[in-house]
């Protein structure tokens, strides 16, 4: 079975994902850190940003993939698909531009629980529903 809506998705969020370790390659070669953070306050912040991408996003990506290869409509996909990437942005806006909360980064963060939660409770919702008796 084709899945192209995650597919779409899972795209233009790898794209992201390679643009946030690019950030933290040129903060690394600029501050002359060759591993870690070397206790530059741009690189850690860089690095979190990129980690936190990296820690959400595969688990949101699984459970649309897991939608969508169940029968969700393209609604449905293309709302969770598209408040996961505009989360994400704002995530990485907002914890790129402080360390401290940023609208950007409660925004994002939000965005984010409710597509995983929203996300796992359809997956859910699902099992229950055609799971034998």
């Amino acid at each position: 079975m084709l899945t192209p809506i995650t597919a779409l998705y899972a795209g233009i969020l790898g794209l992201i994902s390679l643009a946030l370790a690019g950030l933290v390659v040129r903060s690394r070669t600029s501050e002359n850190v060759i591993f870690g953070d070397g206790g530059s306050v741009v690189v850690m912040q860089r690095i979190r940003v990129h980690g936190n991408f990296v820690e959400y996003v595969p688990l949101a990506l699984l459970l649309l993939l897991v939608l969508e290869l169940n029968g969700a409509s393209a609604l449905v996909m293309n709302c969770l698909g598209a408040a996961l990437v505009i989360g994400r942005l704002l995530h990485a806006f907002g914890l790129s531009s402080s360390t401290g909360t940023t609208v950007g980064r409660f925004t994002g963060t939000v965005l984010t629980w409710l597509v995983i939660l929203i996300s796992s409770g359809l997956t859910l919702y699902a099992y229950f529903s055609w799971a034998p008796q």
